[in-house]
């Protein structure tokens, strides 16, 4: 058996350690996949994404509210007549009725008895009213064909010199307010949107640009001994991506979770004053599917608007040396 020296086994095994500490520096990537920095840009971008998904879930909500609110005014007409001296309120009610339920387009009419009319009343002047003995207009809910809608100017031709005091309201003003308010409140809530978006760009502008300052030496050097800048650009994007959409996917959940709990909530008080309210203005708080995948697009979408912005932001760097490099030689 050969004895191998102990200098030529101390040379192998200096020259294996080199040989791991080349490969482990080959592996290393060029930014660092944790730092403070990197953690408080996932904070960052996790608050832009709630803040994204809550304008977006809220739109959500205002819009459907909102044609929901179109569909239940569009359905229906009123027919209010006011008392006056001498009136017969009853054979007036019933007259009215009689004159609107003959127009093609109307599909049934219904007159509010005193009773529904005292609960109307019941939370501005209180139980146990009396109709008869004050001046309260009576009402009759006048049901429409969506598709083929009545002509209400000639169902008020008609009932309005019969009956003076009558008056037919097809809240048509009600409907062109409601539909340019929610027209309006979508425009505001893609605006704050866009500002959002805008401001979580400029965040991950100064993340690169301080990331790439941090690894400035690192990153010329690749760059002047061959490096692609697509090759440094791509480990740049790689790492925001993963960073973006670590932030995107928590701001994500989190905005879902708010939307279930409200949800929730206004499922377990729908007989109290303050759910009543809530659920008239906003719904059941249930943003459906709809809303959901919008969640789910805006995670995605601000992850690789990070990986883009990043990316842009890395090449205008490399651009920048390039230009640098044969002013200063």
């Amino acid at each position: 058996m050969t004895d191998i020296p102990v200098d030529h086994l101390q040379d192998e095994a200096a020259e294996t350690t080199a040989t791991v500490r080349r490969v482990q520096r080959k592996m290393a990537p060029i930014v660092p996949a944790q730092n403070i920095a990197g953690r408080a840009l996932v904070l960052v971008i996790a608050i832009m994404t709630f803040l994204s998904c809550l304008t977006f879930g809220a739109v959500t909500l205002v819009r459907d509210t909102a044609s929901v609110w179109e569909n239940q005014i569009s359905r229906e007409a009123t027919v209010q007549i006011k008392p006056v001296e001498g009136l017969d309120m009853e054979a007036a009610l019933a007259q009215a009725s009689q004159i609107a339920g003959e127009f093609p387009g109307v599909t049934g009419t219904k007159i509010v008895d005193r009773d529904a009319t005292a609960r109307l009343l019941e939370p501005w002047l209180g139980t146990g009213l009396n109709i008869d003995e004050l001046p309260v207009p009576r009402l009759i809910v006048v049901t429409i064909d969506e598709a083929n809608p009545p002509d209400f100017a000639a169902m008020r031709a008609a009932i309005t010199p019969k009956l003076p005091s009558a008056a037919l309201d097809d809240h048509r003003t009600w409907v062109d307010r409601l539909v340019a308010m929610a027209h309006t409140t979508v425009t505001i809530g893609f605006a704050v949107l866009a500002l959002i978006l805008s401001a979580t760009v400029l965040t991950v502008v100064f993340a690169t640009r301080g990331a790439m300052a941090g690894n400035g030496h690192i990153i010329e050097v690749l760059h002047f001994v061959g490096a692609e800048a697509r090759f440094i650009a791509r480990e740049f994007r790689w790492h925001f991506l993963v960073t973006g959409m670590k932030g995107a996917a928590a701001g994500g959940a989190a905005a879902i979770a708010v939307f279930i709990v409200f949800s929730w909530w206004s499922s377990r008080n729908m007989a109290t004053p303050q759910a009543d309210q809530a659920t008239a203005l906003f719904g059941n708080f249930a943003i459906g599917s709809t809303g959901y995948l919008g969640v789910g697009l805006m995670v995605l979408v601000i992850g690789a608007l990070t990986a883009a912005t990043s990316h842009a932001t890395v090449v205008a760097y490399l651009s920048d040396i390039d230009i640098r490099q044969p002013e200063a030689g």
